[in-house]
């Protein structure tokens, strides 16, 4: 058919980019092999299913890069951000979601429109006729996956993944327990209120990490390494790197009061983040896990508040997988072999489900421009969206090639700023200013053309 665009994956980066697509007047086919071929993390053949956290971080769009895309994301009509704003729940300064509520609304909206047609089956090829985007993220498929590898000449980079236990929330003990969001950030009550916490002594958090260090855990098969992506790390790896990492990480007790004693400073704070609407379930925040189902539940169980705890979901692992893209896309984020194959989310190389959205609604629009004959500028790399794909197609060093986060680090220094700690701010404001400037002139470029 003519101008017709298939999509493989119907995770963030493939919903993002076939609503991008059928915006500008694309049919598109949208290919998703849930239900009929399931997967480790996923429970549902819905698009946009949440599989690990239900955060999209932080929604400061002046001080925050992760904020910055949102603001982006919603200046160009982006269905993942919006959608996650009808659905979100309080947690403090992040965007978190009713991840089911969610996965609904995506998939309803999609199926909606006359020229999205959803195809439930398995992709294993890389085709040489028409236009494809591959979004597949990081669990494509074992026969794809081959297949991608065949066509680079060249093995797929890997890590291992971690997915955080979530709490029944009648199941806490909030007479140890207590609600506060870090540094009581938040306009609301319900926002400055959004986090269970629960405080350990050091002879508690002491005892905690002898039981992770020993816990049974995981073990890989052969032939597999565990090179973890740094952002989502299991927390018994982080143990592994010293006894304190974790009080300096997802177990900081700064910005915390304890109501139950207020004169006494934890030593260790662990924190638990709403999962849905009705407030029902909660996730352990930053503890990722590959310790075997058992294990989990009695080292768990030590932390002040969770004795009784009784969990919607253990934690687990799988392996994440992604291409070399500095090497194998060019800036349209074709595959150079195979231009009329593109890459997104992040089987291209970023982290997280904001990330990997921006990747498919560039993508999508990437794909309609050539589809259509209407040229696209640039992508601007002064934008959020710029220094993103600018690092996974040519600005990363490819021999040390990892997923990546968006953050200021990737972005191109604002003259006559400070450097260090104490600019930092006025240096943050202006990345933002000078990015939303950038990005709304991309965006009014394409209005006008």
């Amino acid at each position: 058919m003519k101008n017709e665009l298939h999509i493989v994956g119907g995770g963030m980066a493939g919903s993002e980019a076939a609503w991008q697509a059928a915006q500008r007047g694309l049919n598109v086919v949208l290919h998703e092999m849930r239900p009929e071929v399931e997967t480790f993390a996923h429970k549902t053949g819905k698009l946009g299913e949440m599989v690990c956290s239900n955060s999209f971080r932080s929604d400061d769009d002046e001080q925050n890069a992760v904020g910055l895309l949102h603001w982006e994301m919603r200046a160009a009509g982006g269905l993942i951000i919006s959608t996650a704003g009808e659905y979100r729940l309080p947690a403090g300064g992040a965007l978190a979601v009713d991840r089911e509520a969610f996965a609904d609304a995506i998939t309803a909206k999609l199926t909606a429109l006359d020229t999205v047609r959803v195809s439930h089956e398995e992709v294993t090829e890389l085709p040489d006729q028409g236009q494809w985007i591959f979004a597949t993220g990081p669990l494509t498929s074992a026969r794809l996956g081959q297949a991608i590898q065949a066509e680079t000449g060249a093995d797929a980079l890997a890590f291992f993944d971690a997915i955080a236990p979530i709490v029944y929330a009648e199941s806490i003990d909030m007479e140890k327990a207590w609600l506060q969001s870090r540094y009581d950030k938040g306009e609301t009550e319900d926002e400055q209120k959004a986090y269970v916490n629960c405080p350990m002594d050091r002879d508690q958090y002491e005892a905690f990490i002898d039981a992770l260090l020993a816990a049974d855990k995981t073990e890989f098969h052969e032939g597999e390494t565990a090179g973890y992506f740094d952002g989502c790390l299991p927390i018994e790896v982080m143990a592994e790197r010293g006894r304190e990492t974790l009080r300096h990480g997802p177990m900081k007790p700064v910005g915390l009061t304890n109501p139950h004693q207020p004169d006494v400073k934890p030593h260790a704070v662990v924190q638990l983040r709403r999962d849905n609407a009705l407030g029902t379930l909660f996730n352990i925040v930053g503890f990722q896990t590959k310790m075997k189902y058992g294990a989990q539940a009695d080292v768990f169980r030590m932390i002040p508040g969770l004795a009784e705890a009784r969990f919607a979901r253990l934690g687990g692992i799988h392996r994440n997988t992604f291409l070399n893209s500095p090497t194998l896309l060019d800036a349209q984020m074709r595959l150079r072999s195979r231009p009329n194959i593109r890459f997104a989310g992040q089987i291209t190389g970023v982290e997280g489900y904001v990330e990997s959205s921006a990747m498919g609604l560039l993508a999508g629009r990437m794909a309609a421009a050539e589809l259509l004959g209407t040229p696209l500028p640039e992508v601007p790399q002064d934008s959020a969206h710029g220094a993103l794909i600018h690092h996974i197609t040519g600005g990363a060093e490819a021999k040390t090639f990892q997923p990546m986060n968006v953050n200021f680090g990737l972005f191109r220094p604002v003259d006559g700023l400070k450097g260090g700690r104490r600019g930092r701010k006025d240096r943050y404001k202006a990345y933002t200013d000078r990015a939303k400037a950038a990005w709304s002139a991309w965006l009014d470029a394409q209005r006008t053309a």
